[in-house]
């Protein structure tokens, strides 16, 4: 992939809420005019032999991931739930019929949970991140996705994949993770910190989650949520690309969903993330679509399979693209 790369300043104007104030800095911006990467080295695949999608069970953990979602489940505890709610969460208790059944809510002891949140403008074209999982300076971003309920176009760099860390050398100059390309406004660079700021005062009001902004305390605890995972996520194994990306449904606070996100990152497969952490409105969006709200759930447009159920997903995704 060619093309020229223009780099600018990008003042920030917004100081971080709750914390010391720091002199005003320039923020460094990578104008990236070239297109997305695509690969020439995909091929078709097709599901595996007389698949059928599970149903999807509520709050069930199939015995056998018992221990894989113990240990994702530790990040909720470190990150004190960071990437569960979207920004400016609120809930309250409603009588059932306060919300119409084709409504997506939660009902507890006869109640209905109405949550709200509070959106900044919506991107036209999902961001674009290189990363991967084991990498807590990249969960940073994926929390801020999170909070601020954004698309995203996920380009897995595992350690030794092929595809995407060459990539990224080639638009950026190094092999450094995460790095975002915003298609929507031609701007691109490094450096988590520059990538929350820069993607919260475009996309959310400016001010970024206590959580995400203590500095080395941040980025310490990052690495603590992910220890019970032993950098699963992080390493390629060798794997077909597929055409088309594949579509997930899901939020980084949820250890379900980052046990099929691990699997991807894994087989380096490019996948559109829909972010719907609590109070999103794709929540409701997702309900329409398939009658229930779970996550994770995916789309794979390569194949036509639609699918709940995080542990029949991985198992899916190792069957269909793994390289034998």
């Amino acid at each position: 992939m060619a093309g020229v790369l223009y780099v600018h300043k990008f003042p920030l104007l917004h100081s971080v809420h709750g914390s010391r104030k720091t002199p005003r800095k320039s923020l460094p911006i990578i104008r990236a005019t070239s297109e997305t990467p695509t690969s020439s080295t995909s091929t078709p695949v097709t599901a595996p032999p007389n698949f059928e999608p599970p149903k999807p069970k509520r709050f069930a953990v199939r015995p056998d991931k018992t221990w894989d979602i113990l240990g994702a489940s530790l990040a909720l505890i470190f990150r004190l739930g960071t990437g569960v709610f979207v920004n400016g969460y609120s809930v309250s208790f409603v009588s059932k019929d306060a919300i119409p059944p084709d409504q997506y809510s939660l009902e507890v002891s006869g109640y209905k949970v109405k949550e709200t949140s509070k959106l900044g403008p919506r991107p036209e074209k999902p961001i674009e991140i290189y990363e991967f999982e084991g990498c807590p300076f990249c969960r940073k971003v994926r929390e801020i996705v999170a909070v601020l309920d954004l698309d995203v176009l996920f380009y897995p760099c595992p350690k030794n994949g092929p595809t995407f860390r060459p990539k990224v050398a080639q638009m950026g100059g190094k092999q450094q993770f995460p790095y975002m390309v915003d298609p929507n406004t031609g701007t691109a660079m490094y450096e988590s910190d520059d990538i929350i700021k820069y993607l919260v005062q475009k996309y959310g009001d400016g001010s970024i989650p206590f959580m995400l902004s203590l500095g080395l305390l941040t980025t310490l605890t990052e690495g603590f949520a992910m220890i019970g995972r032993m950098g699963k996520g992080s390493s390629y194994t060798p794997s077909k690309l597929p055409p088309k990306p594949v579509e997930l449904w899901a939020y980084e606070g949820s250890p379900f969903c980052k046990i099929v996100r691990e699997v991807l990152v894994e087989l380096e497969l490019p996948h559109i993330f829909r972010s719907c952490a609590r109070g999103s409105p794709k929540r409701q969006i997702l309900f329409e679509k398939t009658g229930h709200f779970q996550a994770p759930y995916i789309e794979d447009p390569n194949t036509g399979v639609q699918m709940f159920e995080s542990a029949e997903i991985v198992e899916y995704l190792k069957a269909t693209y793994a390289s034998s």
